[in-house]
Formats: C-alpha cells, structure tokens, sequence
C-alpha cells in the first residue's frame, strides 16, 4: 500500500508534547489578555507564555535541520500548528510568524548569514522575534505594479556599502518587537533599482533589531488573534551592510513569492485547529444540553445534521492541508498548487463552519461570556485575509497556474 496517512513516531511524539504543552499552558492565553484594553498591553501580558514555549524549545523544534534546528520539514510544523490554535491563536501566531520571517533565510540566504541571523532562534531562551516585512498602507495586492507609486514603495539606495531604508509597512507580525523598537530580525521587502521592473528590482533585506530609524505609527486593534501584534511603521534612513541582501540582489519578488506559498498549507493547518476547537465545543453543549426539552439536543436529527457536515468538512481540510505539508518536504511539482489550494479552502472553510455549528448552539453562541464561539469565528474571519489575501491567491497565483500552457488538472492525483 503506497499511500500512509500515519505520522511517524517521532511526529507522533511531537504531537503529543505539543497537546499537552497547549492544553497546560495556551489554554489559559484567552482569560489573561481578555480585559486589556490596548493592542500592546495584550501583547506584552503573552510574553511569559511565549517565553515558555521557548524554554519548552517548539521554536527551535521546528526549525528545519540544515539550518540548526530540529525540524524535519512542513510536517512537522502542520502537527504542532494544529495542536496550538486548537487552544489558543495568538502566542501560536507570533511562534510561527518566526518561521514566515525566516523563510527567506531557508530558501535563499548564504551560509553566514544563516549562521548570523538563525543562531538567536535556535536558543531555547528569550522570545526572539523574526518578521517578513511585505505589506505596506495603501495595499500591497499589486505589488508587481510597475506604474510610477505603485508596487513596493519602500525604497533601499546605496551609500557606499550601505543599504539605507526609507519607507512605511504595515500588517506585519511581531514587527515592532517587545520594546517598540523592531523585532530582532526584519526581513524587508524594498525596491533596489527604481528605474528596473519590479521582477528585476524589488530585494528583500535583512535588518536586525534594535533597528535605529524605527517607529510605530500605530498598533492595530484587529478583530480577531487579539493578543496577537500588528503594527503601522515607518523606517527612516535605516542603514545596513548591502551583503545583508538575501539571494540575489532585485528578485526578492520570486523570493517573496516562496515564502508565502511555502507557508499557505500552514494557514490551512491553523483553520483546522481553530474549527477542532469549534466542533468540540458544539458536541460537548449537544451532548449536554435539552434546552427545555426531554433530550439532550444531539437526539435531535438537525443537530446531527449539523455536527456530521462540519466534522466532514474538518476531516476534509485536514486531508488537503496536510498533504500539500508533505508535498512541500517532497519538493513535490505539485505542491505549490496544493499549499494554495488549502489556504483558500481552509481559511473560508473554518469561517462557514464556525457559524454552522454557532447555529447549533444559537443564541448563547453569540455572546463571548457564555461561549468561546464567538472569538473563534473573529480569530477565523482573519485567514482568508492574511498572509495573501485568498482573492489574490486566487488571481494571481491559482488563476495564473491554471493559464499557463503546461498546466496539468491531473498533477495532483496520487499515482504521479
């Protein structure tokens, strides 16, 4: 039998540690940050549990081998991301936002600077912060835009063997650090050569922190990963060496471009944990409550209903996920389809299942002190938007796939 769903025992175990670690530890995430009034101050009241995920070594976990750590590939970082957002999305966010920021590192970076810039992350102490530094106000859906102030409007020009940074980003994980002064590593998307084609003259730089130039504009006070931190900020005359450019110097696009596909299959694997979470949530009030009647609701044939469709619908995400996980560690030709493909139909799968099985519990869903329902349709609702909005995925990933001569509809069917 060629095809194996099972995990091997080492994944097996990692699972295991991971649910305890977020039963014992994350759970208690949601009641710590729920009455601080700011974005910051939830921010900062997680760093203790961050810390001890450190200490606890996930981070340096999942960090693939080559490069320090103990991590085995994509796999690896599915069975732990949905063990984690089953319990709680915001500390699990700023854990895996590390790996988005260091991705251009995995991918492209020399072998010094692999060893510079990982080494802090492969520490099992502090709460080290890595950030891709992609989004900017204004929107960065077209940011393969040529036209004059379109695309990536950050600019990076040389002064002698310097990069020096000017420009505003927004949207970005973890950027703004614990202190307000920039994560310890920002990988930068900037525009090198003005006169080139953005396909020949964005790169991606990296900027370690304390970054001198950095300011917070504003804090976002998102709907949903409430303890999670976003920010507006600026980078005024930020200097660094020009050998801090990552792969080659103008094709950060294409380098931007493998860093967010390679992580799309985990946005799948996060709406998995979060719709987990709902569904439990949902069996345990059917199995417990009559609402004035003479049976417990799950009796009733809609609820079952209800309950077989969503669970059908997890499973279905967990199968698409998790196989475009593998697909990526086999460098699989069709794992780039796969990677977008779960994004899209996790992402908007969780938040259509998280309101169904709302409906099952009805009204008490909708209040936050009765239900945890409530915050995890708000935690939802922000995957299809981040890390690549699915509307973009779809026009200018999918859509452009499946134009393109060669495309193949069967290349993802198993006996390949």
């Amino acid at each position: 039998m060629a095809i194996d769903f099972t995990l091997t025992p080492s994944q097996v175990e990692l699972q295991k540690r991971a649910r305890q670690f977020a039963r014992r530890t994350l759970s208690q995430v949601t009641e710590t940050i729920r009455h601080l009034p700011t974005p910051e101050s939830r921010f900062q009241a997680t760093r203790p549990f961050y810390e001890e995920l450190i200490r606890e070594g996930f981070l340096q976990q999942l960090i693939p081998q080559p490069f320090g750590g103990g991590g085995s590939g994509m796999v690896d970082m599915a069975v732990v991301a949905e063990e984690f957002y089953a319990e709680d999305v915001n500390v699990s966010l700023t854990m895996f936002a590390n790996l988005l920021g260091l991705m251009p590192l995995f991918l492209a970076g020399t072998p010094e600077q692999q060893r510079r810039f990982i080494a802090p992350f492969l520490e099992c102490t502090g709460a080290p912060l890595a950030a891709l530094a992609s989004s900017e106000p204004g929107g960065s859906a077209n940011y393969r835009s040529a036209a004059a102030g379109g695309g990536v409007r950050t600019q990076a020009v040389l002064d002698g063997d310097d990069w020096v940074i000017n420009g505003s980003k927004q949207w970005v994980s973890s950027a703004s650090g614990w202190d307000g002064k920039g994560a310890d590593l920002l990988s930068v998307v900037c525009r090198t050569d003005p006169d080139a084609a953005p396909e020949q003259g964005v790169s991606v730089i990296l900027v370690p922190g304390p970054v001198q130039g950095f300011a917070v504009n504003r804090f976002h006070d998102s709907l949903g990963h409430r303890g999670h931190l976003t920010s507006n900020f600026s980078l005024h005359d930020v200097r660094v060496p020009r050998e801090n450019v990552v792969g080659e110097e103008g094709r950060g696009l294409d380098l931007v471009d493998a860093s967010f596909s390679a992580t799309a299959a985990l946005v799948g694997v996060m709406s998995l944990g979060v719709m987990r979470a709902a569904f439990d949530t949902a069996l345990h009030f059917a199995r417990t409550e009559r609402r004035g009647g003479e049976v417990t609701i799950i009796h009733h044939q809609a609820v079952g209903y209800a309950l077989a469709d969503a669970k059908a619908a997890i499973e279905a995400v967990r199968s698409l996920s998790y196989r475009a996980c593998f697909a990526l560690d086999q460098q699989a030709p069709e794992a780039l389809e796969l990677s977008l493909q779960a994004k899209v139909f996790g992402s908007e799968t969780a938040v259509q299942v998280i309101t169904d099985l709302m409906r099952v519990v009805g009204i008490d869903s909708y209040d936050h002190l009765s239900s945890p329902l409530p915050g995890m349709l708000q935690d939802a609702l922000a995957f299809p938007l981040f890390d690549g909005g699915n509307m973009g995925v779809r026009r200018r990933q999918l859509h452009e796939l499946m134009q393109h001569e060669g495309y193949d509809s069967t290349a993802t069917v198993f006996h390949r």
